[in-house]
């Protein structure tokens, strides 16, 4: 049984490059490549969707260098892929807090989901500046000024990820066992999956192992 949805925490990229005696951007270079393929691969394997924790909120506190750079590498890919999910018939769609990005990758993204809107087989959802709190608090202040109660499903639908199912499986490389802010609504009950190769090294075979061991699981949802 392929996950219909899969999520990943892309970590360790700047580790990876640290063990190579390379600056840290050589591995959100690598990494880059790395999250290229992994969703090819990904799709190709009978994945629906495929969102991807690219930039937290809270990664924007790093030196100025560095958060400089993982912006290039986004122009780079927003002008050099979006042709490519058009060609493979994906879908983009951009979540996190566009206040905190320069206003040009917030019009390249847009410009992206708008290009690939009418893609019927897949969606990327990339996470830039997202933080799960802040989403949540979002939604909240919202359902707040609507003035009304709300279900679970009505709460959903406040969220950046409206309409698009929570995650069957969360994949998290690096060595670390967190969620990190990411998704934690969506979240609830993913079935979680952790690996300690750096995000650089995750390859495809790594891929198919994670999917194989979430095939082997029992999801009960608190049922009997």
């Amino acid at each position: 049984m392929v996950p219909r949805h899969i999520a990943v925490i892309m970590d360790g990229n700047g580790r990876w490059a640290k063990k190579r005696l390379l600056p840290r951007s050589a591995g959100h270079r690598e990494g880059m490549k790395r999250m290229i393929a992994l969703c090819d691969h990904a799709f190709e394997a009978g994945v629906e969707y495929v969102t991807l924790y690219a930039l937290s909120a809270e990664n924007l506190t790093r030196p100025q260098e560095e958060v400089d750079g993982l912006f290039a590498l986004f122009r780079k890919y927003f002008a050099e892929n979006i042709g490519r999910l058009l060609e493979k018939g994906v879908r983009l769609k951009v979540i996190g807090d566009g206040a905190l990005l320069p206003p040009d990758i917030v019009q390249l993204s847009r410009e992206g989901e708008e290009r690939t809107a009418a893609g019927e087989k897949g969606i990327l959802v990339l996470a830039i500046g997202y933080g799960g709190r802040q989403e949540i608090l979002r939604a909240v202040n919202e359902a707040v000024r609507g003035g009304k109660e709300l279900s679970q499903e009505g709460f959903s639908s406040l969220l950046s990820t409206a309409g698009i199912p929570d995650p069957d499986l969360l994949i998290r490389t690096g060595k670390e066992k967190r969620l990190s802010n990411f998704l934690l609504w969506q979240c609830a009950y993913t079935e979680l999956y952790f690996s300690d190769k750096m995000f650089p090294a995750f390859t495809n075979a790594d891929l198919d192992r994670a999917l194989e061991n979430y095939a082997g699981r029992e999801r009960r949802y608190g049922k009997v």
